[in-house]
């Protein structure tokens, strides 16, 4: 029998973000997906270490890898359509697990309870807002990559990212924000070590 789980997932690198926003370099699902998983691992470590929480790490990462599994039936709706309102949003929000339920279908039926739990996440666990915040940095950072190109596209959006960021009162955003986020503006030569 023929399991369809991973070319799906595969298909990500064909899904354009930023679809609204003219970029000077184009970013696909899969590799927004890379960067939230090193970004939320990130967070996680940061959480735990310096702040002594008890986020399951493991869990973070794979939350983090599947966040946008939906995508591969769904495609990326630009965030100004996904929350111009509630309805829109509830709407959506059911469209992404229908897609998401889908889709885990595709797998053996051995595997879909060790795949499941990650690609359908429980939103309350502090594992899945540490990937959500991941996920806005990861825009975040990219509005960075833009504004550096010169592209003024990225103004606003990175003004509101960074507003939505600051409000989710999170320390190791805070910690990200002091400690990394300089060197996001700085030229490979001008990074440590080069």
């Amino acid at each position: 029998m023929r399991h369809d789980f991973y070319a799906y997932l595969d298909r990500m690198k064909y899904i354009k973000r930023w679809q609204l926003m003219r970029s000077v370099r184009e970013e696909n699902v899969m590799e927004h997906s890379f960067s939230v998983t090193i970004l939320a691992h990130a967070l996680a470590v940061i959480h735990n270490e310096i702040f002594d929480g008890k986020a399951d790490v493991l869990k973070t990462v794979l939350y983090a890898t599947y966040h946008e599994t939906s995508e591969v039936m769904t495609g990326d709706l630009p965030t100004p359509i996904k929350y111009y309102n509630r309805s829109i949003q509830g709407a959506y929000k059911e469209l992404e697990k229908s897609a998401c339920e889908k889709i885990v279908q595709t797998l053996p039926e051995k595997m879909q309870n060790q795949i499941a739990p990650y690609v359908l996440a429980n939103e309350e666990e502090t594992e899945y807002k540490i990937v959500k915040a991941a996920d806005r940095l990861a825009a975040y950072i990219k509005c960075l990559e833009e504004l550096k190109s010169g592209n003024g596209e990225f103004v606003k959006a990175k003004k509101s990212i960074e507003e939505d960021l600051r409000a989710r009162n999170m320390p190791e955003i805070e910690y990200f924000f002091e400690h990394f986020i300089p060197s996001f503006n700085l030229t490979l030569d001008e990074l440590e070590g080069f």
